[in-house]
């Protein structure tokens, strides 16, 4: 028997230190059984913030099991060429949950809105898809993301790594990505028999893909969600790896002006890049708000304090 309970979000050590530990002395196993957000990203003593990225970034294993197919994956990438690996968040839950519904007919606007409804859980249940679309807030389609990926110059022969379950509106929707990159590769068709013990475990599944995003050349999440801001940490840490940080509401506003003929291809590419010249991964300050710490970049996105900013001198290992 052990205990069993929510820790409250964005706590810093004091929390821990007077309502947690406590229950620790008491019950000696605690079992925190969500974690996401529930420490404070600033504010924290140096040793703290250290012990967090020796957690996240050299303590945490997957199993044998996953390790070694993720090893499979990226030596059958690295065997045909440098490889990039595409967060693609298009699935079904995703576009549910977010009332994000751009690029869907209107009885997939129906089967959308009928799962949020099924899940009590999800507690927002009347959106607007479009506005949400503007602010920046939906993952992009697989049509805008191909526009995206060829303005920024990615090589049309890439090998192009999907990192998501199945993709809402299956190969159709998928057609415009797949015509500008041929070279689009999944774990089901890379290791096909064995993936048949993982297939009905989706965490596991997501395990995989996180093993081969933090070991791939280019890395662009098409959403920011938990696990897009893990992988951007850990390829911070591995020594600041390429990835992507798009600037959706930027994006989706681009796409519309050149889709309506009001921007040249030249001038949304020229745009596009211009934009993200400094959203790649590199080394930079994290933004502190303390008086909203879900609008500040989180820790385990860029958790600066372990890393080796360019402005400062090497340390010694």
């Amino acid at each position: 028997m052990f205990l069993s309970m929510q820790p409250v979000s964005w706590s810093d050590i004091s929390y821990y230190d007077h309502q947690i530990l406590p229950l620790v002395r008491k019950h000696k196993v605690v079992q925190l059984n969500k974690t996401d957000t529930r420490f404070a990203n600033n504010e924290l003593p140096l040793e703290i913030q250290k012990l967090r990225c020796r957690v996240n970034f050299n303590a945490l294993r997957f199993t044998s099991q996953i390790e070694e197919l993720g090893r499979k994956v990226v030596k059958i990438l690295r065997e045909k060429g440098p490889f990039l690996v595409l967060h693609l968040r298009y699935e079904m839950d995703m576009l549910a949950f977010s009332g994000c519904t751009h690029g869907c007919n209107s009885e997939e606007e129906e089967e959308l809105t009928r799962m949020r409804y099924a899940y009590p859980w999800w507690k927002e249940k009347i959106m607007n898809s479009e506005m949400k679309r503007k602010e920046g807030l939906c993952p992009l389609t697989p049509e805008e993301t191909s526009l995206v990926l060829k303005a920024l110059g990615i090589d049309r022969n890439v090998q192009i790594y999907i990192a998501a379950g199945e993709i809402y509106g299956g190969a159709s929707r998928m057609a415009p990505l797949a015509e500008a990159f041929p070279n689009l590769v999944r774990k089901e068709t890379l290791l096909r028999s064995d993936l048949k013990f993982f297939q009905n475990h989706s965490s596991q599944m997501a395990a995989l893909d996180y093993l081969v995003a933090i070991e791939s050349d280019i890395f662009v999440p098409t959403y920011d969600g938990n696990m897009a801001k893990v992988v951007e940490g850990h390829r911070r840490f591995l020594g600041f790896k390429k990835t992507i940080l798009l600037d959706r509401k930027l994006l989706v506003k681009l796409i519309d002006q050149y889709q309506n003929g009001l921007l040249s291809w030249e001038e949304f590419s020229d745009t596009v890049k211009e934009v993200h010249s400094n959203r790649m991964g590199n080394p930079k300050k994290r933004v502190v708000i303390l008086d909203r710490p879900k609008e500040e970049d989180y820790f385990y996105s860029n958790p600066h304090e372990c890393l080796q900013l360019l402005d400062e001198p090497l340390r010694r290992r």
